[in-house]
């Protein structure tokens, strides 16, 4: 016979010698254990709410392809773009809390929607647990390589010369880049245009063009632009300068002290996810991240590597969120 065939007789046996909340105890540790033993008995589903190529999608094929290594089941990655991420966020979930179905989550859909959006259709605090954060990258404020001003107090002192002259690209409205570019103008108490695309790509054709001013990026969509002298870096949006860019200062240190906006990404389960699997999940996902070539691989993309427990993974996620609900709320972004 089959193990997974002994759970429920077994189950059903202790529940004639002890009392009922006792033997629900037992029988939830056994499965528990069963789990753990026993996972990923067949493939795992891992959502990502946006196209290939973008952050998030990298974060779920680098550590899903070494999941699938070290359990032995494929992780596939299911790209589910649409509604600012909510569409890949309310498929994970209505899912099962078996494990099989995982959504890697970002700022957006996991900090941002639930403030932005009137009804994103999920709740990322109720509706999901953490699981491992993989990696928190600072977003890069470029500027067109001809644009008239090299700095950002440079920038600064034109958009305070002439209110509503300067203007700024975002990948859509209440993103982030947009709630930080938004954050800016509010800090440094100037008038900005901001301009929304649908994705980075139109947005940074168009900043290359010079049809905006600025845009706060994703490292991995505009690093090939500076390399190839397309744009330049003006500042960076985290507490602490990117290794990678050791010249570029920070926006905190040219503009708004205490500024920190950071694009982050990591693994999230629905709620009814047994303990057993995320904290299987949760090892073996920080033992992937700070594997020496692995943590090379991200801090290379200028993400910084921490290996969160799940409790303070939740943790950074809640803090995030209430971060975000008071900023939609000074500047009221809001989407349908």
């Amino acid at each position: 016979m089959k193990p997974d065939a002994l759970r429920p007789v077994a189950c059903r046996g202790r529940r004639r010698f002890i009392g009922a909340g006792m033997a629900a105890t037992v029988c939830a540790a056994a499965g528990n254990a069963w789990a753990r033993e026993d996972y990923p008995a067949k493939p795992v589903t891992v959502v990502v709410p946006y196209a290939p190529g973008r952050q998030g999608d990298m974060f779920a094929r680098l550590v899903g392809e070494r999941l699938a290594h070290a359990r032995g089941q494929p992780f596939i990655i299911d790209n589910r773009p649409g509604a600012t991420g909510a569409l890949g966020a309310r498929r994970v979930a209505n899912a099962r809390g078996d494990g099989y179905t995982l959504l890697l989550g970002q700022t957006g859909e996991m900090a941002v929607n639930g403030s932005a959006m009137k009804n994103p259709g999920y709740q990322a605090m109720e509706d999901f647990r953490g699981v491992a954060l993989v990696g928190n990258t600072p977003l890069i404020m470029a500027a067109p390589a001809g644009a008239p001003f090299n700095t950002l107090a440079e920038l600064v002192h034109l958009a305070r010369a002439k209110p509503g002259s300067v203007s700024y690209a975002s990948s859509g409205t209440a993103t982030p880049g947009h709630l930080a570019a938004a954050a800016l103008a509010l800090g440094t108490r100037t008038e900005m245009a901001h301009i929304p695309y649908k994705g980075a790509g139109q947005a940074i054709t168009d900043l290359i063009g010079a049809q905006v001013q600025f845009f706060f990026s994703s490292a991995s969509a505009i690093a090939a632009h500076m390399k190839g002298g397309r744009v330049k870096a003006l500042a960076v949006s985290s507490p602490r300068r990117m290794a990678a860019l050791p010249q570029v200062p920070t926006v905190a240190e040219a503009a708004v002290p205490g500024f920190d906006f950071e694009l982050w990404g990591g693994f999230f389960a629905p709620r009814r996810t047994p303990d057993a699997i995320v904290a299987l999940l949760n090892a073996q996902i920080n033992e992937i991240i700070v594997a020496p070539a692995m943590r090379a691989r991200l801090e290379a993309d200028g993400s910084a590597v921490e290996a969160l427990t799940p409790e303070r993974f939740d943790a950074f996620v809640r803090s995030k969120n209430g971060k975000y609900a008071r900023l939609i709320e000074t500047v009221g972004v809001h989407t349908d």
